[in-house]
């Protein structure tokens, strides 16, 4: 610090407050002080600013080991966002979706010195597991938590309850429910959306037929509804079972959406250029990143640990794997 101040012809507590974003310094001071730190290579000795502060600048993520889209999706944002805000991210992945693995994550975090901690709990083990969390760090659920702890999630069911009403709109009356493994919490909010949706149209849903999100379960269920060729629709709890159900249809001469109507979850990438483009839901992750960040800062600088709970909405994403059933176009 001594050397970038010498450089700028500032004092070292110039320098100080130009770490710690101060106000009292001009912004053309702060250029120089800036140039120098880039010209010296300088870096600051966050262990030493730890010691001096008590603030280590580090907040942990505890995540589901996963490569599913969602999740990963969700830790990148909240990575991301953490990064803009000046934080650092330590991230530790549970082996099991147990107590005794968010225990071993939370001492893993812990020992890092974390100021907080967010906790990705899609599947309904890891949100009951949490309910018994140390209360000594800010904590954050993502997605399923329940009890005395600040939530942020994606609004499965009005997701759910989107596109079944698009499909009822362009007149199916008998509409598959193709749901995600019973124990994620994602997979029964759309499933409950699907159901009630249809009920109040006064619709009697059929028995939802259920996949683990891969596309092989996509495959093997849309095998089974071409063989019954009872339903004019699908909804699909996620594109990548969407995909399995695509490659299904077309092996078994349906056109979509042609004969069926086909509606995904996620909108991944690749779900603008499957054949026929996915009519699908897009969940808006950077927006769950910022909000999660932003409960745990307001935690990390004092405020009490609440159970409030922000719910973001999805966006119904209209493409070409969705139109009227083929007795309404005669």
């Amino acid at each position: 610090m001594a050397d970038v101040a010498r450089l700028a012809g500032v004092s070292h507590m110039t320098v100080s407050r130009v770490l710690n974003d101060s106000t009292a310094v001009s912004p053309t001071t702060r250029a120089r002080v800036r140039a120098a730190m880039t010209t010296l290579g300088y870096r600051p000795n966050t262990a030493a600013r730890a010691l001096a502060t008590g603030r280590t600048g580090q907040l942990g993520v505890v995540s589901v080991n996963t490569t599913l889209f969602g999740p990963a999706s969700m830790l990148v944002a909240i990575e991301r966002a953490a990064r803009d805000a000046g934080y650092a991210v330590s991230i530790a992945s549970l082996r099991e979706p147990d107590r005794r693995s968010l225990a071993e994550a939370f001492d893993h975090l812990t020992s890092q010195s974390v100021e907080g901690i967010i906790a990705i709990t899609p599947r309904a083990a890891i949100a009951d597991a949490l309910k018994h969390a140390p209360g000594g760090v800010p904590l954050v659920a993502v997605e399923g938590g329940e009890g005395p702890m600040p939530t942020v999630a994606v609004d499965q069911y009005l997701g759910a309850v989107r596109a079944t009403r698009h499909l009822i709109s362009l007149g199916h009356r008998r509409i598959a429910h193709i749901a995600g493994p019973d124990d994620w919490h994602e997979a029964g909010e759309r499933e409950r959306g699907w159901r009630d949706t249809l009920v109040a149209a006064g619709l009697e849903p059929s028995a939802p037929l259920r996949g683990d999100w891969s596309p092989r379960a996509g495959y093997e269920a849309g095998l089974r509804l071409a063989e019954r060729r009872e339903h004019t629709a699908v909804f699909v709890a996620n594109d990548q079972m969407a995909i399995g159900v695509l490659r299904a249809f077309a092996e078994a001469g349906i056109e979509v959406p042609g004969d069926v109507s086909v509606v995904g979850f996620d909108d991944i990438p690749e779900a603008a250029y499957f054949a026929p483009p996915l009519t699908t839901l897009r969940q808006d992750f950077g927006e769950v990143g910022r909000r999660s960040l932003a409960l745990l800062v307001e935690q990390v600088e004092g405020a009490p640990r609440s159970d409030k709970r922000l719910v973001i909405p999805p966006d119904l994403v209209l493409r070409d794997s969705t139109a009227a059933p083929a007795s309404d176009r005669h």
